[in-house]
């Protein structure tokens, strides 16, 4: 039954991986012995598992099937030993994490200077790239995003909601005025993501969509909060990403009484079961992002 639970573990990180030669190198093991292993798994099964061929594997019918219970199994046992080894000491081992890049910088950083403190026997590798990092092939145990979900065969747990607001710069607000209200803002340089060109705005009473055109559309967050910095236009963004410009006086919020719609923050993982490290940074996360 051993020896079972062995393969089950290797052919999950074979198709996770999505090769042979590529799960080998990960485990650190010889590719003719993973080779033969799961060959031999087939053989006890008595169907075949995978399609190899000379550039990448594919599941069969049955080997979807089995996928899906063999990583559930998988994690519960990996877990089941994790859980056991924390009534003896603190978690450990490597998180690795995707973080979205400024609000990291800006925010995060103290906070995960913080758990770093609390739990010194866990590493961490950060993935601060924009782009999205899939969970199921690449070996992530969180990702932290800012808006809505876009995946629904990932777990999803709500960490934050932040609200953005309007910010200029001094030289640009005395270069070019201040605006009073949304309508006024057709009438002077909105820096965008490259998502669209118009803003929605509320006051608690009214929801109104205003243009926020201007010479600048961009997908960069670092970028725009740059640009506005040296004068170039109105931005809307949450507190918490700007926070640094603010308390250096290279911005200053305007229209005050005016926000956009309110942006969650997730923790996503690929499954339910996580393992103690994962577990205590999302907890810690929520935990002071919500203070």
């Amino acid at each position: 039954m051993n020896n079972y639970l062995n393969d089950m573990t290797l052919f999950v990180e074979v198709v996770k991986a999505r090769g042979f030669r590529r799960a080998a190198e990960a485990m650190g093991m010889p590719n003719s012995t993973l080779s033969r292993r799961i060959g031999g798994l087939e053989k006890s099964i008595g169907l075949r598992l995978l399609h190899r061929t000379t550039r990448k594997i594919e599941l069969t019918e049955a080997g979807r099937i089995y996928f899906e219970r063999c990583k559930r199994i998988v994690d519960e046992a990996r877990l089941a030993h994790e859980q056991l080894g924390e009534i003896q000491a603190q978690p450990g081992g490597v998180l690795r994490a995707s973080l979205p890049v400024d609000f990291a910088v800006t925010y995060l950083a103290p906070l995960i200077a913080e758990f770093a403190g609390l739990y010194p026997g866990i590493a961490f590798e950060f993935d601060l790239t924009p782009r999205r990092v899939d969970l199921v092939s690449e070996p992530f145990d969180v990702a932290i995003r800012m808006g809505e979900p876009e995946n629904s065969q990932l777990i999803a747990r709500p960490l934050a909601s932040l609200t953005p607001c309007l910010y200029a710069s001094p030289g640009y607000l005395d270069r070019s005025g201040e605006p009073g209200r949304p309508a006024d803002l057709a009438r002077h340089e909105c820096l965008n993501i490259l998502k669209g060109d118009s803003w929605t705005l509320r006051d608690g009473k009214r929801t109104v969509t205003v243009p926020a055109g201007g010479r600048f559309m961009l997908n960069s967050v670092g970028m725009i909060r740059r640009l506005a910095t040296l004068d170039l236009g109105i931005i809307l963004m949450p507190e918490e990403v700007v926070a640094d410009e603010l308390a250096g006086g290279k911005l200053r919020r305007i229209m005050p009484g005016w926000h956009g719609t309110p942006q969650p923050v997730h923790a996503i993982t690929e499954t339910r079961l996580l393992p103690a490290k994962t577990q205590r940074f999302i907890e810690f996360l929520r935990e002071r992002l919500r203070r």
